[in-house]
């Protein structure tokens, strides 16, 4: 997500367009209800990054729904560079005015941009995108918890049922656990991939590590059994089961 707004706002730059408050996702797989202002400081967003581009709450009235004014949608193409942007997309707002980017794609820096931009696209992640006062307060409220009991390694597995299901690696997994994996890739139509081999994927490095590979990765690293471990992700999957392997090395294991 804060890939996507950084990209976006670096488009806005390039093209030389004004940008409308991003509207976040709520029909993923988390299906969270929660908007930009919800999670985001809006007013430091807007005014953090007004030297590089001009940004709005909303669209004005005129270019509403409410008055008749449909704007043009379109996702943009994978993994484009500025020229796609330049060449395909800036004209599209001399015609349309508004262009509503419905889906957006996170792999722009991935494209031999400009250093200029790439220095914003750090700046919009690192200073432009503050959590809300209140979301900030838990966060420090946590790691002084946290802190308090000596020191503390955040582990994120990468291993929610939503990763594995659009990676396809299901090493590890029951049949039945794979079969509910490729049914959950099927739903979401704009995940491209749909019939994945494991093992194949798995051989080329592309799937990210077990529970159990984890422990023997951070064993090999030098960390004991008293090591204090907080789980950063989501749910993962197969739950208890798979974090069997962690939770014996680590007993010291937190999570929300």
């Amino acid at each position: 997500m804060r890939a996507a707004i950084c990209d976006m706002v670096t488009v806005a730059r390039l093209l030389n367009l004004t940008l409308v408050v991003p509207e976040l996702d709520k029909k993923s797989f988390w299906a969270d209800p929660s908007d930009f202002e919800d999670i985001f400081d809006v007013r430091h967003f807007i005014d953090s990054l007004r030297d590089e581009v001009r940004i709005v709450r909303r669209l004005p009235k005129r270019f509403s729904s409410k008055y008749g004014f449909e704007a043009f949608q379109m996702p943009p193409v994978s993994w484009s560079n500025e020229k796609y942007y330049l060449e395909q997309i800036l004209p599209l707002f001399s015609k349309h005015k508004v262009v509503h980017f419905n889906r957006t794609d996170t792999r722009l820096a991935n494209n031999g941009i400009p250093l200029s931009l790439q220095k914003l696209r750090c700046r919009v992640n690192f200073q432009g995108l503050k959590f809300t006062p209140q979301i900030e307060t838990l966060g420090h409220k946590l790691v002084h918890i946290l802190q308090e009991k000596g020191p503390v390694v955040a582990l994120h597995l990468r291993y929610e049922m939503d990763m594995l299901a659009f990676s396809g690696c299901t090493h590890g997994c029951t049949v039945e656990e794979a079969e509910e994996l490729k049914r959950l890739r099927y739903a979401f139509p704009w995940w491209r991939e749909k019939e994945i081999v494991s093992e194949e994927r798995r051989q080329q490095g592309l799937c990210p590590l077990t529970p159990e590979e984890a422990t023997l990765v951070l064993q090999a690293l030098g960390f004991t059994k008293e090591t204090q471990i907080y789980i950063a992700s989501g749910e993962i999957y197969g739950s208890e089961r798979r974090l069997a392997p962690l939770r014996a090395a680590f007993p010291r294991i937190v999570s929300l």
